[in-house]
């Protein structure tokens, strides 16, 4: 007679062990991920997928090993995982990462029309989506490397006027923070160079409030001391680099085109 309650005892217990079990290695996943480790994040990642096929958790599994193999450049891998997320998980929290994962492959292969296209639709499911800065980031970058200035320069002001938050604007670019990308060669305009790191960053702080994606370099000056360069756009064509020249020029800024 006490046979099934010691069964039932014994499956609730292997059910906590195996669960308890599966939490500690994500924990331990994530600090792979978190750590810049993604190589280990995907070993590690894809042995507990091969053990578990049941958890609640399961997507959030999977949403980091689709960011670790972004990372590490294995685009069709991240673009599997993500579409997993999608077809399998339909409720899942993750959803809207996952679709934002998407264009972040397209993007990362250069396919901007279909990035642009994923990140639009996901403003346009959900206009107050807590990915907004993400979002805007992402298209503000398409808009610059196709050449659309203008599109770029309402997504920054979107950026400055909603999320004007220094760490809020780090977020954003997250994704793209340590992720192999081939070697690319770009025109930019500089517009300032500085002894004193802050005041080359106020500079880009005025640039960014008026819609311009600015951005800080550090360099060496010509007598070979340490200078703060501001730059403005990562163009692909001098011919763009040359027409942003002229507008910043208009704006009174000192200006150099340079490759």
């Amino acid at each position: 007679m006490q046979e099934p309650r010691i069964s039932v005892f014994l499956a609730f217990f292997i059910v906590t062990l195996v669960f308890s079990s599966y939490a500690q290695d994500l924990d331990t996943i994530k600090i792979y991920y978190l750590s810049g480790d993604y190589k280990s994040a995907i070993t590690e990642g894809e042995r507990v997928l091969s053990r578990v096929r049941n958890s609640d958790n399961l997507d959030e599994l999977y949403y980091i090993l689709g960011l670790s193999y972004l990372k590490d450049g294995n685009y069709l891998r991240a673009s599997d995982i993500f579409e997993i997320i999608l077809s399998e998980f339909r409720q899942s929290r993750y959803k809207e990462d996952a679709k934002l994962g998407l264009g972040d492959v397209s993007y990362m292969r250069g396919d901007l029309d279909k990035a642009q296209a994923i990140y639009e639709d996901v403003l346009d499911d959900n206009p107050h989506t807590k990915l907004r800065a993400k979002i805007y980031y992402r298209l503000r970058s398409v808009a610059f490397k196709k050449g659309d200035t203008e599109k770029g320069r309402i997504y920054s002001q979107k950026l400055a006027s909603g999320f004007p938050s220094s760490s809020e604007t780090a977020a954003a670019d997250e994704v793209f923070q340590g992720t192999p990308k081939q070697a690319e060669f770009f025109y930019t305009v500089q517009v300032g160079s500085f002894t004193h790191s802050r005041n080359a960053h106020n500079l880009r702080s005025i640039l960014e409030k008026r819609g311009y994606p600015a951005f800080v370099e550090e360099g060496l000056s010509a007598k070979n001391a340490k200078a703060y360069k501001v730059k403005v756009g990562r163009l692909g064509t001098r011919k763009e680099a040359l027409d942003l020249e002229k507008n910043l020029t208009r704006e009174g800024y000192p200006t150099k085109v340079v490759p």
